[in-house]
């Protein structure tokens, strides 16, 4: 399936390494010219060889920590630079903080600058070109809802989707679309540092109908799709790619 992304152009941040480095190249492969931004250089560099070893656009890098109180604004500034508009925001830098039920006030604070102010100062950087051109497409990663200990991250990506779907209703008549991305367990270095091999598997059976964690080429191509002009008429949700391990009925 043609998804008629050939040509547009795409933001993604932490596209060094992990969901987003799948994101990123994923893209890529479809022909967007993706701006890929992250912290760690040799990451970078390691997923621009990888892309164009496979044949993908070649991306363009910019180092950057978003948690800098420039960091938004350096990000949208660089990529207008670089891109001339930018079609595809994917907020997907974030980093789990599980806490205790008195968690420390720093990580509180750190986590939501991180995985709430972050993203929405930078959708904000971007929005201006985004409704003057009248069209635009934002994705942000969210978590899950389930969760029976306290995770900062997962409080504040709350928030974000609270956020989102409010903007999807203010940005439709400017043609935007706003929706959620919500990954599962996948096999990723932050899942890996918390289960074992047969942590995984016993979890996985237990919990999951798919019976494993999925991989982080799974939730890209969803997030591939989400911000292709094939889902011209999807805004507001939040879809998930957790194997079935939800348990709201909807």
């Amino acid at each position: 399936m043609d998804l008629y992304l050939k040509g547009k152009t795409a933001i993604v941040t932490g596209a060094s390494q992990g969901l987003g480095r799948a994101i990123a190249r994923e893209l890529a492969m479809e022909g967007v010219k993706v701006f890929a931004t992250a912290r760690n250089k040799e990451l970078l560099d390691s997923f621009k060889a990888e892309v164009v070893g496979m044949g993908g656009t070649e991306p363009i890098l910019f180092i950057q920590d978003i948690m800098m109180n420039d960091g938004p604004k350096n990000i949208a500034t660089a990529a207008m630079s670089a891109l001339g508009h930018v079609d595809i925001l994917i907020n997907n830098a974030g980093q789990s903080r599980p806490v205790d039920v008195v968690g420390p006030e720093e990580t509180w604070v750190e986590s939501v600058t991180l995985d709430f102010d972050r993203p929405r100062q930078l959708t904000q950087q971007l929005l201006p070109g985004m409704i003057e051109r009248r069209q635009g497409v934002i994705l942000n990663l969210s978590s899950s809802y389930e969760l029976r200990s306290v995770n900062v991250s997962a409080v504040a990506k709350a928030g974000l989707v609270a956020w989102s779907k409010a903007l999807a209703g203010q940005l439709g008549r400017y043609n935007i679309r706003v929706n959620c991305l919500q990954p599962g367990l996948l096999d990723t270095q932050n899942v890996r540092n918390i289960f074992s091999n047969e942590a995984r598997k016993a979890f996985a059976e237990r919990e999951i109908p798919l019976g494993d964690f999925g991989e982080a080429e799974d939730a890209a191509n969803m997030a591939t799709f989400l911000v292709s002009p094939r889902a011209k008429y999807i805004t507001g949700i939040v879809a998930p790619v957790d194997g079935g391990f939800r348990r709201y009925a909807f």
